[in-house]
């Protein structure tokens, strides 16, 4: 491929918390940055989840760098954190091209980041993409568009949803619902679901007994442990501990409520489709990084921010990517300042 005679300085690959802290750093650096998102507005992953779904912290603890989340009493909903990110967009100036979907990206000593747009194509472009190039790339895709479904034998009729498009209670009123994983996502899932009494049978599947964080957990504690995790990583120094060893399930205000009064319990796991006696399947079974554009690459060449512990603590988190988006942001100064 021929080289571009002008390529963007830095390509981001998602508009999410996790692109948006990494621009953010590297404007503070005095790097320009193009964010490309596949979404029609602001917000990311933010504006698919349920409509219960909250923050396990309060708006004090929720931030991305350089600028506070609004008040808000309680901890904040998903509209909440859209409008936040929203108004960081703006504050910042970010330089975001969206909706458009990042179909493959190559390298041959620069970027080239083939596009998908929503347009209508024309006769020299009837396939509605084209190509963008960059020194370059930072993947900040998140995890939303792989949810993952482990496989089990055996067969069954009942309608299959991810906590990826869970909508809420409503279409499952008048149903028998299975409820399918043992972190957050299935405790709280099954925990709205079971305390509305249009929804006359819930079965939670877990491996396990239900592994509770004590009772006054919440994501400031969380945020806590995990910086103190990523500085001793930092460091060289010994991991001390997952918030696994914590629990697995923050006990929100609907999640103490419905365990409290016994609408909560547990079923071990089926072994076989065939066993589950339910009119719909909710798999709560987590996600997989989405980093198909990006296979083939040398991981070495550029850098991935967020994705949770696949990238460090907390790195999933509002308040825990910054220091991985500032991480990125150094290495990219430091190697556009050595080709100077």
């Amino acid at each position: 491929m021929s080289r571009p005679s002008n390529p963007e300085e830095v390509i981001i690959v998602g508009g999410g918390q996790a692109g948006l802290a990494t621009a953010y750093y590297l404007r503070k650096a005095g790097i320009d940055s193009l964010i490309i998102d596949d979404q029609p507005g602001p917000g990311g992953a933010w504006r698919h989840v349920w409509p219960s779904m909250t923050l396990f912290s309060t708006s004090g603890f929720s931030n991305l760098p350089g600028m506070q989340m609004p008040d808000f009493e309680g901890f904040p909903p998903a509209s909440h954190v859209v409008d936040y990110l929203t108004a960081y967009e703006t504050r910042y100036d970010l330089r975001v091209l969206r909706p458009v979907t990042v179909r493959k990206v190559t390298h041959d000593g620069m970027f080239h980041v083939e596009l998908s747009e929503p347009t209508n194509p024309g006769p020299t472009n009837p396939t509605n993409t084209r190509t963008l190039h960059a020194r370059h790339i930072v993947a900040a895709t998140g995890t939303w568009r792989s949810p993952f479904v482990p496989h089990y034998p055996g067969t069954t009729t009942a309608h299959q949803w991810h906590s990826a498009n869970y909508p809420g209670p409503e279409p499952f009123r008048g149903s028998r619902v299975a409820v399918v994983g043992s972190a957050n996502s299935g405790a709280q899932i099954a925990a709205e679901l079971s305390l509305d009494d249009a929804v006359p049978h819930v079965t939670w599947y877990t491996r396990h007994a239900p592994r509770w964080m004590p009772d006054d957990v919440d994501g400031r504690v969380l945020f806590a442990r995990n910086r103190a995790r990523a500085l001793a990583v930092t460091r060289g120094e010994a991991d001390p501990g997952a918030d696994s060893t914590l629990g697995d399930i923050v006990v929100l205000p609907n999640v103490k409520k419905a365990r409290d009064s016994g609408s909560l319990t547990w079923t071990p796991m089926f072994s076989s489709l065939g066993e589950v006696d339910a009119d719909h399947i909710i798999w709560c079974t987590g996600f997989r990084p989405a980093i198909g554009p990006f296979r083939g690459l040398d991981r070495n060449s550029f850098d991935f921010v967020g994705y949770g512990d696949w990238v460090g603590p907390g790195a999933a988190t509002i308040v825990g990517v910054g220091p991985f988006a500032k991480r990125a942001a150094a290495r990219i100064a430091r190697d556009i300042a050595q080709a100077r």
